[in-house]
């Protein structure tokens, strides 16, 4: 019954797939089970359908390739797919979930990433690795040399300047063994010091030469790292409906609780994309150390909000700002 489905849910994963087809009036009218090798041939001879897939592990890769045979694929957060969830959790009720979810009106769908977002994605993941490994190993020499009764000041920089003066100087305190072992340990430093600068020539050579990436740098506080991982997580800024809704997908609106039309506004949500939340911020605090010196409007609302409300709130409120920016000139491409 190929030709009465106008919908097709896909629960994808690595190597088994299910698949669920509904009508025009929401009965199911197709279930199938495939392998990762019978998927593509499966959709190619489908007739033009709508798709609709978690936004997970994969997602992107397999919305391209299922956009490339004809179809309307949607992918959705898999918390907005949750509730559509009958009875107990298996694979072929997450695909009717997924069926139902994607007809729906009011449904949020995620913007499909190109290769080129995902390339610059990929580098920024390998960056938060690479500093998570180069600070535990730092931490690790740190607590090493303790033992031995070797102090060397605290952060990344100093360790740079210091660790080696500090083992020749202090080298009638280690043994044979213990030298060697410091030694090797110093040289994975500056392996890990390489990988890091490969990866920041990269991600520095795209953002020169990528137009969306150079009109974002002209927002102060708003760098070659931040524009970067801006360009990489927003796809399409014409998702959004205003800049207020790219600010709430950061989490940098008040969280809302409003009942019996008593409204109530929290902190932050916190929601969305935890390092580019923390890239904006660091960006605000930047752009706060110099706003005594300049006199344009932006400068004086920054000077009467740290007054009135601090340095911290101050931050959000700029970071805020800027994601209205990044959205105001990623839809309209002007600098």
């Amino acid at each position: 019954m190929k030709h009465d489905m106008h919908v097709l849910g896909i629960d994808i994963a690595k190597r088994v797939f299910h698949a669920v087809g509904m009508d025009d009036r929401g009965n199911i009218v197709y279930r199938k089970r495939l392998s990762r090798h019978d998927l593509i041939p499966y959709i190619a001879q489908l007739p033009p359908v709508r798709i609709g897939i978690e936004a997970c592990g994969g997602a992107h890769y397999w919305a391209r390739r299922f956009r490339a045979h004809g179809h309307e694929v949607k992918l959705m957060a898999p918390q907005f797919v949750k509730p559509y969830v009958k009875s107990n959790k298996n694979d072929s009720r997450d695909a009717e979930a997924i069926a139902e979810a994607v007809t729906r009106p009011t449904m949020r769908f995620v913007p499909i990433k190109d290769v080129d977002q995902q390339d610059l994605q990929a580098l920024h993941r390998v960056r938060e690795r690479l500093m998570g490994a180069r600070t535990a190993l730092v931490n690790e020499v740190h607590g090493l040399l303790h033992e031995y009764g070797i102090i060397i000041s605290k952060g990344v920089a100093k360790f740079r300047q210091a660790v080696v003066g500090k083992l020749e100087s202090e080298k009638d305190k280690l043994t044979s063994l213990s030298r060697e072992m410091f030694w090797k340990l110093v040289d994975e430093f500056a392996l890990l010091e390489k990988q890091l600068a490969y990866d920041q020539e990269k991600r520095d050579t795209v953002a020169t030469t990528h137009p969306e990436c150079q009109r974002l740098m002209t927002i102060p506080g708003i760098g070659p790292f931040t524009a970067t991982a801006l360009v990489a997580a927003i796809s399409d800024a014409s998702a959004f409906k205003n800049g207020r809704q790219c600010a709430a997908w950061l989490g940098l609106v008040p969280r809302q609780h409003t009942t019996d039309g008593k409204e109530r506004l929290l902190g932050i949500s916190k929601r969305g994309d935890t390092s580019l939340r923390k890239l904006l911020g660091h960006g605000a605090r930047t752009t706060l150390r110099w706003v005594g010196r300049k006199t344009d409007r932006r400068s004086q609302w920054m000077r009467q909000l740290l007054e009135r409300r601090g340095k911290n709130r101050t931050a959000v409120a700029v970071a805020n700002k800027n994601a209205r920016m990044v959205w105001a000139l990623l839809t309209s491409h002007q600098d």
